[in-house]
């Protein structure tokens, strides 16, 4: 294998303006592959696309809301147009949201979806013939909660699970074709994406987040997703905590749940 197997690659990343999306950015580019950048915050794209652009790096970035199909197709095509062809995309762009179901306005949970799951459809359904053209890689940024539980997150958690299917299946349908779809489960990451979290009534939540174990650095996360990359890895689990909880959500889900509750339920409690 070459040393640098993304040289000259081009690797498309959502959400690229800030932490993990940003890293990825970063991580890519390093490893010599030109990158295509999406993300809804303009002003923080031009930073990113300066920032590379001023290393050498071949860049484009290409302002999208996920959330919007039209957005995608047209950040996807003008990627597309500009180097030739997608062989990976980084479905990373993502939102979350705290509170009990109870609570939570149906609103949240439209937005929630529309963001996570149909921001990363609408990406893939755009870029799908040109990454199967070149034998390439789809990376599914999703969670531990796309397999169990998440208490307090029920919209969040039904996102993940909706990728998780979403993915795995395609997966499947794309094998012989000699592209491969790669799943990661970061875990609790230190981004801004919990100061975003959306509350029961879509405003921004305000209660601190419950999480279980240390915070994982976005460069950290980045890394293991390269390498995984590498590699071709079906599931990338990261974090003691995440691979911990992985195992025990499949061998005793119960078990699990309980945890879940004893250790997220200031989720409930403070809204």
């Amino acid at each position: 294998m070459s040393r640098e197997p993304f040289k000259d690659k081009v690797v498309v990343v959502t959400g690229a303006g800030s932490g993990i999306g940003l890293a990825v950015c970063r991580r890519f580019a390093a490893g010599g592959a030109r990158i295509g950048m999406m993300d809804m915050d303009e002003q923080a794209l031009d930073a990113v696309q300066r920032e590379l652009a001023e290393k050498g790096v071949n860049c484009l970035a290409a302002t999208c809301d996920v959330s919007k199909r039209g957005d995608c197709e047209a950040a996807i095509e003008k990627i597309i147009n500009h180097f030739g062809g997608i062989d990976v995309l980084v479905n990373n762009a993502g939102i979350t949201q705290r509170g009990p179901f109870v609570d939570t306005e149906i609103s949240v949970f439209e937005r929630v979806m529309a963001v996570n799951f149909f921001g990363s459809l609408y990406c893939t359904k755009a870029a799908i013939k040109s990454v199967i053209q070149r034998k390439g890689l789809i990376i599914v940024n999703e969670s531990i909660a796309g397999f169990g539980p998440l208490l307090g997150r029920t919209g969040y958690s039904a996102s993940k699970h909706a990728l998780h299917g979403l993915f795995t299946s395609l997966r499947s349908e794309i094998r012989e074709t000699g592209a491969h779809v790669m799943i990661v489960c970061p875990g609790f990451v230190r981004t801004n994406l919990q100061t975003r979290a959306l509350a029961c009534d879509g405003g921004i939540a305000t209660h601190p987040q419950s999480r279980v174990g240390g915070q994982e650095t976005p460069e950290n996360v980045a890394k293991a997703i390269y390498n995984g990359a590498l590699k071709r890895k079906h599931l990338l689990v990261l974090t003691p905590v995440g691979k911990m909880g992985y195992w025990i959500s499949r061998i005793f889900p119960i078990l699990y749940e309980r945890m879940m509750a004893r250790s997220l339920k200031a989720e409930l409690e403070e809204v």
